[in-house]
């Protein structure tokens, strides 16, 4: 999503020192110490020149200048550190990683190519029993994933090297690998896809598949797709016409899946019937679920109020305990859910390398094993599913599936389309490893150097490791979540390209619709959602002429698009193309976020809002924010001052602090009619319940959402009624991309006692109103929603 790629620096590469010293260690360097001691170097050169050259410094990373024949990893920790070293041990298997920026922000990327290899040869002479008997991090979910290993197997293959494994996974049969599979440690498949070119793992994704029970989901040849009608207001008509959409293309078999903006039970269950609704009006509910990719304890609200109206349960999953604990997870609560689901369907999972790093638990070892580890805890989820099924009296028949969302994050983890292939198809060798069906969202956000050319590029460097599914949307960019990823017509032109099917039973489905004739090519309805919607009209016991329900269908359309959300019709040159006055419009309103997303808050911003306090982050300028998310989490020393002195002001009379930063787009708060018409309702709403609101907003430059926690933690940690509740609503322009320029508003309300504890206050106990612009969700209609939503936390 770039106009142009940038061009990441050279990394330098490593001298051999001749002589060499007798012991010369790893060494971890960030950048801006490389460029110190570079400096500091010329300036001692200038002024005693007559001095020998100095040595350069090594570069920044993990340096490892060489090693051994035949040696492993403990060999090497033994040979420079004199013994077990873990957090070397950490840095030497992140640094068998191919380059991404998220191992180098947690100081665990190769300083050079030598180093990359050097460490992944370290890694391939190393036993998978060491290895194993050395965990890179222990906690709960560490032993949970462990107890998910066959013990049986994992002893078959304890003796093998890392590089006998890999040779084994490339040369043997699909039979041959599924049997040792269940003996694989999710932090063994984390480090073996590490020892592999792309190459190899296209040869490895390739042959082996694990298909959804009685389905052709996720079987060689088969690439399925998940519908994803998101809409930004949750309207009924945006989701089912998007459905409408995607069948008129005969795309969709795996799963209609929204991802909702509201969270609140009534809402998710609109959402939920409307999707069961579509499905059962053409019959299909046996064949593809639904889901509303809300919390999970929300859909089991949903489904306790009115049994059968959910049926695929969806979470997010961390690679640790404490990620988990940032999506409000626990490991007692997975396995009870996983317990309670009886039936045909399952759990549903999304996970993302870089996602527990990004939210501070990265615990010191790398994103990709991170993301393995969430495979193993999906694992254990799935064989506790069967359990559950084997406990109601029906057959172990586990309905779970995953994907990754590689790309979502944004820069801070990998930043170009070749990282992103890399990703995907770790991520692919790593679902199956885990007996996974393993789809994908290959997606990029607008700050990216990914734009919507690279992402069809990427889609074919991916698709020969034969995925079990990926996303499908009307057009590459989500009218919800502001981000790239695959369109309906990307899955015809993949078909066409690769031979993929789709299942077999939707196939027929759409023979029967009409989108498809006797011998599954396109009919004259091909690609005509308002056909869909006739068909769906003519189940449902409309006798209403043709030509009638179909005017009603293109008024129906046009209105669902005037919402913001895009519906795609006919085709350009070839059937997969998009038609071209919609392409337009797209690269429009991508051209339209890559401004926005370099937007800042004009000098006039906070003086035009009466008392406003303005404060700033620590990031050094908007490339700064946008590449290293952590610069704008916490504030400066100078800006906290300026808090305390506001807090010393406010002696502890208000208990609701509006913040107002500009995130990743300040046209979002900009923007005639967005700011005002919320602040103005908001504050009425907050009096009318009884809350006292501070007069004075804080606007915050270069903000995070953590920003507003650290203002949180200044203003009311050390206020005496520990007891009391305290709440920062926090106003933030959201990513662009959909063209509404939306903000949302992030509602923490913990006790004093919770906010007078640093780090404590974070994402788990947020709640979010999203997508409000005056085109998107009202918001007047947002400021309601807010403070429905904190009285509810205030009273808990």
């Amino acid at each position: 999503m770039k106009t142009m790629h940038r061009v990441r620096p050279r990394r330098g590469t490593q001298r051999n020192p001749t002589p060499p010293p007798p012991r010369w260690e790893p060494v971890v360097m960030r950048r801006r110490s490389f460029m110190k001691s570079v400096m500091l170097g010329g300036s001692a050169l200038a002024l005693v020149s007559c001095r020998e050259e100095p040595k350069p410094p090594p570069p920044p990373g993990v340096h490892v200048p060489s090693v051994k024949e035949g040696e492993g990893l403990f060999a090497y920790l033994d040979r420079t550190r004199g013994g077990f070293d873990r957090k070397l041990y950490k840095q030497l298997i992140g640094a068998a990683n191919e380059y991404k920026e998220g191992d180098e922000a947690a100081h665990l990327a190769a300083a050079d190519d030598t180093s990359r290899a050097n460490a992944r040869l370290l890694l391939s002479n190393t036993r998978i029993g060491d290895l194993r008997a050395h965990p890179l991090f222990e906690d709960g979910l560490f032993t949970l994933i462990e107890q998910g290993v066959d013990s049986t197997a994992a002893e078959s293959v304890k003796r093998w090297t890392m590089g006998e494994l890999k040779r084994f996974l490339l040369d043997r049969s699909e039979a041959e690998i599924k049997s040792i599979m269940s003996g694989l440690s999710s932090d063994i498949i984390g480090c073996i896809v590490k020892l592999m070119s792309n190459e190899e793992l296209i040869a490895v994704g390739s042959k082996v598949f694990n298909p959804l029970p009685g389905s052709r989901i996720g079987s060689k040849g088969y690439l399925g797709a998940r519908i994803q009608p998101n809409s930004p207001t949750d309207h009924p008509d945006d989701i089912r016409w998007q459905v409408f959409n995607g069948w008129a293309f005969a795309v969709g078999d795996v799963l209609l899946g929204t991802n909702p903006v509201s969270s609140e039970v009534a809402s998710v269950r609109t959402v939920e019937n409307t999707l069961r609704d579509t499905l059962e009006t053409f019959g299909i509910a046996d064949v593809m679920p639904h889901c509303v990719l809300s919390h999970i304890d929300i859909q089991a609200e949903v489904e306790k109020l009115e049994p059968g109206s959910t049926a695929l349960w969806f979470q997010s999953l961390g690679g640790t305990e404490g990620a988990n604990q940032t999506f409000d997870v626990t490991l007692p609560k997975m396995l009870g859910h996983a317990a309670a689901r009886t039936g045909k369907y399952g759990l549903y999972f999304e996970t993302g390398q870089g996602a527990d790093g990004t939210n501070g638990h990265g615990n010191g070892f790398d994103m990709v094993v991170h993301e393995s580890r969430k495979y193993g805890f999906a694992r254990v989820l799935q064989q506790h599913v069967a359990q559950a099924q084997l406990g109601a009296g029906r057959p172990a028949a586990p309905w779970v599936h995953l994907n990754d969302v590689a790309g979502f994050i944004g820069p801070e983890v990998f930043r170009t389309r070749e990282q992103l292939v890399r990703c995907c198809l770790e991520d692919i060798v790593m679902g199956k490893l885990h007996g996974l069906t393993l789809g994908l969202d290959v997606c990029s956000t607008l700050h990216m150097e990914v734009n919507l050319d690279d992402l069809d590029w990427c889609l074919e460097q991916i698709m020969p490791a034969n995925p079990a599914y990926l996303m499908a949307l009307p057009t590459k960019n989500d009218p919800m979540l502001s981000y790239l990823t695959t369109a309906f017509q990307d899955h015809v032109r993949i078909r066409e390209r690769f031979g993929y099917k789709v299942d077999d039973r939707m196939w027929a489905f759409y023979q029967e619709l009409g989108v498809l004739d006797a011998h599954g090519a396109p009919t004259e309805h091909f690609g005509d959602p308002t056909w869909v919607y006739l068909q769906y009209r003519r189940r449902k016991g409309d006798t209403r002429p043709d030509a009638d329900v179909l005017t009603e269908g293109r008024r129906q359309m046009a209105e669902v698009r005037q919402r913001g959300v895009w519906l795609a019709e006919g085709h350009g040159a070839h059937l997969w193309d998009l038609n071209p006055d919609l392409d337009r419009e797209i690269r429009y309103l991508y051209d339209d976020a890559k401004k926005s997303i370099h937007a800042e808050l004009p000098d006039s911003f906070a003086s035009a809002l009466p008392g406003a306090v303005s404060v700033v982050t620590g990031s050094k300028d908007r490339e700064d924010y946008i590449l290293h998310p952590p610069t704008g989490e916490q504030l400066t020393d100078e800006a906290v001052e300026s808090l305390r002195r506001l807090r010393d002001a406010h002696a502890g009379q208000y208990d609701v602090q509006l913040v107002i930063s500009d995130g990743l787009n300040a046209y979002a708060l900009t923007d005639e009619g967005h700011l005002a018409p919320y602040l103005e309702r908001v504050r009425a709403e907050l009096a009318a319940a009884g809350y006292k609101v501070a007069p004075q907003p804080i606007v915050v430059r270069s903000g995070r959402v953590r920003a507003g926690y650290h203002i949180g933690e200044v203003l009311y940690g050390s206020l005496p009624d520990a007891d009391s509740h305290r709440a920062i609503l926090h106003l933030i322009g959201e990513r662009p991309g959909s063209g509404h320029h939306a903000y949302s508003v992030y509602i923490t309300a913990p006790k004093v006692s919770t906010w007078s504890r640093e780090g404590e206050v974070d994402h788990d106990i947020t709640r979010v109103v999203s997508g409000i612009a005056d085109t998107a969700l009202s918001p007047s209609t947002a400021a309601v929603d807010t403070v429905r939503i904190l009285e509810r936390l205030t009273s808990a």
